[in-house]
């Protein structure tokens, strides 16, 4: 029975649109023959920024079958629930593996229900399936006696455009089982926690997400969830040129996970070529302490030596240092009203990765950067001419809340930015494409958008030179994280990890 919201949808459209009986045919064609043309449709009218809030990203049919014929291996499932189900590609994949099983399509964008039971109509119209449009995390599940099956992938939104209400969730739930949780966890993160308050024993599933909650420090419950309580199986952890998700350029990963499990190892694996998934039955054995006792799990799949083929970590040599964080750059970087501020609290500085990246590896000139503002917590070395100008100033920022910010609230003196000395090499670290690195010659600051490399001991501007150069020929996306939306980020631990020549040898 259709939603209200459905109902709606779908008499505005029979008012509205006039479709051709040819043209119904050759939908209900390529539907048969196990196309999405509607899914497709779909995510041409919903616009990116509309999907991207709501987290809507379709998988390719080569994984949806591959994540299908893992549950098939997994013996008889009275149930499979598909968490977010979109246009249904899970849903009718499960639907002709288990012809006897009953399905719940979960799926919270009314319109995206309304094509899924469109979809369901043309290509298994006797098929068992409820679809419930609303929220997973709301759904009251009664308990079965056979096993359940969870699959697909959960909608990935990222932690801003989640309501609080749902953060106390998030982390109140994982507290009342010992794990202790952060509020910045995505969308993604939640339906696991669901999955797992809504299994038993013997359960399994399998979901695909972005990867990077193997490494995020907020990650680390899931991580805890898996390993303790939902009985992590397998990773498949899917190169970003796959594209598991079309239109972003994203590592993926792919867990299976059986609940109540009592084997003691878990099989990982890199994944560049989707004729590799393979049923999503291999991967290289590992320990279930080898995942408790790490906390970032893509160095299980590729272990970090300290020193391989004469190379060493970056670490060794540099200390590296983001930038420092305003707390609000529209006050900090100086804009007009700054204008009247003493020379000698404006300091040039990288304020975007364009600066960096523009600059190619040596920045020469400071002209072409914009001033932070920096001011010390003691004004009292000042004239009173440049007193009352700063108080000018400092008026205008509380006016537009740059004393109420988290960061200004933790400061010393909240008009203090505390920008950190000249680093003689700068880096980006997110873009969709490697870092750039630069000989910093100029001399500039930086703020948060960029990383700051400190050389550990004194290193010639020669040898800094070489340094960089090397890093522009052989730091590739694949060293560091990889985001929805095909941003590569590397933290300043990642930098540091990376293998590099010892400098002398650089210069040889």
């Amino acid at each position: 029975m259709l939603t209200e919201e459905e109902a709606s949808i779908l008499a505005e459209a029979s008012v509205n649109d006039h479709v051709h009986a040819a043209d119904v045919k050759a939908v209900k064609a390529q539907i048969e023959s196990g196309g999405d043309p509607l899914g497709e449709a779909f995510l041409r009218l919903r616009s990116a920024g509309d999907r991207r809030s709501d987290g809507a990203v379709y998988t390719p049919p080569e994984i949806v079958r591959s994540m299908t014929r893992w549950l098939s291996s997994q013996g008889n499932i009275e149930r499979i629930i598909d968490p977010g189900a979109g246009s249904g590609r899970y849903v009718l994949a499960a639907a002709e593996a288990f012809p006897n099983a009953r399905l719940i399509a979960v799926e919270k964008d009314p319109l995206a229900a309304l094509l899924l039971r469109a979809n369901l109509s043309v290509r298994i119209p006797d098929a068992m399936v409820e679809v419930v449009v609303g929220d997973f995390r709301d759904l009251s599940l009664p308990t079965v006696k056979g096993k359940t099956a969870f699959v697909g992938n959960p909608p990935y939104v990222r932690h801003h455009d989640i309501d609080d209400e749902w953060k106390r969730w998030y982390v109140d739930s994982f507290s009342s089982i010992g794990i202790k949780a952060s509020a910045l966890a995505g969308l993604h993160l939640h339906f696991y926690l669901k999955v797992f308050q809504a299994s038993q024993d013997g359960d399994v599933g399998a979901f695909v997400t972005s990867a990077e909650w193997m490494d995020v420090n907020y990650g680390s419950a899931l991580r805890a969830l898996l390993v303790e309580k939902l009985g992590l199986e397998s990773l498949h952890v899917l190169e970003p040129s796959l594209e598991a998700f079309p239109g972003t350029a994203t590592t993926a990963a792919i867990a299976c996970f059986h609940v109540g499990t009592r084997k003691r190892t878990i099989k990982s694996r890199s994944v560049s070529a989707i004729g590799q998934l393979n049923g999503l039955s291999r991967g290289q054995s590992n320990t279930k302490n080898e995942f408790r006792n790490s906390s970032k799990w893509s160095s299980i799949l590729a272990p970090i030596t300290q020193e391989q083929d004469g190379l060493i970590e970056l670490g060794e040599f540099f200390r590296v240092h983001r930038g420092q964080v305003t707390g609000k750059n529209e006050v900090w970087v100086a804009s007009a009203q700054a204008h009247n501020l003493p020379e000698r609290v404006l300091f040039p500085s990288v304020t975007k990765a364009r600066d960096i990246i523009s600059a190619g590896s040596r920045l020469n000139e400071l002209a072409a950067l914009r001033n932070v503002i920096d001011l010390p917590t003691d004004l009292d070395d000042f004239t009173l001419s440049e007193k009352k100008r700063i108080q000018r100033f400092l008026q205008w920022a509380k006016s537009v809340g740059a004393d109420s910010t988290y960061i200004a609230t933790h400061r010393k003196a909240w008009w203090s930015v505390g920008l950190k000395q000249p680093a003689p090499i700068l880096c980006t670290y997110m873009a969709r494409r490697p870092p750039q690195f630069t000989v910093n010659m100029c001399q500039a600051r930086h703020i948060n958008i960029a990383h700051g490399l400190y050389p550990r001991e004194d290193i010639d501007q020669t040898t800094l030179a070489a340094v960089v150069d090397w890093l522009n020929q052989n730091v590739n996306v694949g060293s560091g994280r990889t985001y929805a939306g095909g941003l590569t980020k590397f933290e300043p631990k990642e930098i540091e990890r990376l293998k590099i020549p010892s400098p002398e040898r650089i210069i040889m």
